[in-house]
């Protein structure tokens, strides 16, 4: 469920798309057809249900973190290499820090999402890049 969280709060913040989240739902049905969310998901045709359901339905206090920081920050990523315009992608990071589980919002990495765009108020464009880079890199080995 973790790799669905990322999904639907990347989805409601316009960072994938519908077809990307129905896509990926299917390949993890696909590989795990007894787990009862990925069937209820599936069967689930109105999006906004599907994210309530995965908002509601996942475990908070058990969530793999480093799966869900890995899956998140390889999106981020390749959102950030697609968009041209740094304060466009840095104000939309505070409002996806603003939609993370809260038991995770005060921790890093994804505490950085909530200040990499401060730089970006003194001119400073190529320390906020520096910051999301190396954001993006955490959990490479």
């Amino acid at each position: 469920m973790e790799e669905l969280l990322v999904y639907v709060i990347l989805l409601y913040e316009g960072f994938v798309t519908e077809d990307e989240y129905n896509k990926r739902l299917d390949e993890l049905f696909l590989s795990a057809p007894e787990d009862d969310d990925l069937l209820s998901l599936e069967w689930e045709t109105d999006i906004s249900k599907a994210i309530v359901y995965v908002r509601t339905h996942i475990d908070y206090k058990n969530l793999d973190m480093e799966q869900f920081g890995r899956v998140l920050m390889e999106k981020l990523k390749a959102a950030y290499e697609n968009c041209s315009d740094i304060e466009y992608f840095a104000g939309r990071m505070y409002h996806l820090w603003e939609s993370l589980p809260a038991n995770m919002q005060h921790i890093e990495p994804f505490w950085t999402l909530c200040y990499a765009d401060d730089p970006l108020s003194w001119g400073d464009e190529e320390q906020t890049r520096s910051i999301y880079e190396h954001l993006f890199v955490y959990y490479e080995d």
